[in-house]
């Protein structure tokens, strides 16, 4: 399904929650490389979006794929090549943050001076890498979650409110990381209200309009 160069690739796809259709034959084509930003009303099938590009809902009806992974039949086979910070992050709460790094390090094969530096690079000094996830705040999650995502080193990164929690420098520095990952290739897909900070960042910007997507910039 599609070209080498199309890193998400949809025919009428649709989703279901339970009888509701979440998106309703979304058509859309995303290239590698791209920073495409999904606007939209809370409910309008942003996240559901995300969602099923990152192989975590079935595709009900219609066509759907991801980096050359059919939805329909290889889901888990996408999920290894995806990346997805939602509003949940996560992460294990009774781990340390510096455990949860570890954790997704081991998983991706990423070297000890790759975890220090997204750690780094997120904000996370000594103290707060050595502080269990449940008590920190949600900003440091956001922090923790977003440094995670630098880890695993995806060819698809897929955000839902990435600013959400953070402050001026962490907004930024994640604005940063998503141009440097499009730069080296990576295609990335942000759901966000944030329409100033979020369409300076992209490249192309969509709107899911009742499950339905509507091209609102050049691609």
């Amino acid at each position: 399904m599609g070209s080498v160069d199309e890193a998400v690739r949809l025919h009428n796809a649709v989703v279901l929650l339970g009888s509701f259709p979440a998106l309703a034959e979304a058509s859309l084509v995303v290239k590698k490389g791209q920073i495409v930003l999904i606007s939209g009303a809370n409910g309008a099938g942003k996240t559901t979006l995300l969602r099923l590009c990152a192989g975590l809902v079935p595709l009900a009806r219609g066509e759907a794929s991801v980096l050359g992974f059919n939805l329909a039949t290889q889901r888990k086979e996408a999920q290894a090549h995806v990346g997805m910070l939602g509003h949940a992050n996560g992460l294990y709460l009774d781990l340390t943050a510096q455990e949860n790094l570890k954790f997704w390090g081991a998983v991706v094969g990423a070297s000890s001076r790759e975890i220090a530096l997204s750690a780094q690079r997120m904000g996370l000094h000594e103290r707060l890498l050595n502080t269990p996830v449940a008590k920190m705040s949600a900003g440091q999650r956001r922090r923790t979650a977003l440094a995670i995502l630098v880890i695993r080193r995806a060819s698809l990164w897929l955000l839902d409110e990435p600013h959400a929690g953070l402050d001026a420098s962490g907004r930024d520095e994640i604005d940063n990381i998503l141009r440097e990952a499009a730069s080296a290739g990576a295609t990335v897909i942000v759901a966000s209200h944030e329409l100033e900070r979020a369409g300076a960042l992209a490249t192309r910007r969509i709107e899911v309009v009742g499950g339905a997507i509507v091209e609102r910039g050049a691609q």
